[in-house]
């Protein structure tokens, strides 16, 4: 096995949950008649679902009480894995099967590092489960990005040293929580939005054998 180790986001990564996380979070706050965007939706990117509430409601000047917040959790949970249960194989983003394939082929161990707490069912509903050596998601971290927990903890059930580990991430809070665990940061998606990334890329399939050698490269000095 490889000594270098592979840690993939979820959401806007891998698969476009962004778009159902939208929609879900849209309908939650026009329920209490509060304005949201996609601008604020990206900043919703990569933190907790409780955390992700208590934002919504601050941008609407809001006060509820801790039944009603629980209520909203369940009911926005409930949309979004109405949405997650139609997925399929089709849903997986550019590029990425192809990579994950490579990865596997040459024994490089992979981790999921992700939010999300549907993270297993929808590798399942996307038929990518067995691709991933270990999976660290919101049911087993008290933290939300920035800060490094689940990175951190995928690296250790993959047995690699954090700054031997390369993070894909599509998030701002992800890419923080990458950088402070040391590790080498890949941003997908918006070169803007992510540009404290070590490298940036629009998708999977900009990403050359090339280019991930460059990026392996980038981690010599630590072995």
């Amino acid at each position: 096995m490889q000594n270098k180790g592979i840690i993939f986001d979820l959401d806007g990564v891998i698969v476009d949950t962004a778009k159902y996380h939208f929609l879900a979070w849209k309908n939650l706050a026009e329920s209490l008649d509060i304005h949201f965007n996609k601008k604020q939706n990206e900043q919703l990117k990569g933190v907790s679902r409780v955390e992700s509430l208590k934002k919504i409601l601050s941008w609407g000047k809001k006060s509820i009480s801790e039944e009603r917040f629980e209520s909203l959790l369940h009911q926005k949970n409930k949309e979004y894995l109405g949405f997650v249960d139609q997925m399929d194989h089709s849903e997986i983003l550019p590029g990425v099967l192809k990579r994950l394939k490579i990865l596997k082929k040459e024994a490089y161990p992979i981790a999921l590092g992700s939010a999300s707490k549907n993270a297993k069912t929808i590798l399942e509903r996307v038929d990518l489960l067995s691709y991933f050596d270990a999976i660290v998601d919101g049911n087993e971290v008290s933290k939300a990005k920035p800060n490094p927990e689940v990175f951190i903890k995928a690296a250790n059930l993959l047995g690699v040293e954090y700054q031997n580990c390369v993070v894909f991430e599509d998030s701002i809070a992800g890419i923080d929580a990458a950088n402070n665990a040391n590790m080498v940061s890949v941003g997908i998606g918006d070169q803007e939005v992510l540009q404290k990334a070590n490298f940036i890329f629009k998708d999977f399939s900009q990403i050359t054998d090339a280019h991930f050698n460059e990026i392996l490269n980038t981690m010599k000095t630590t072995n």
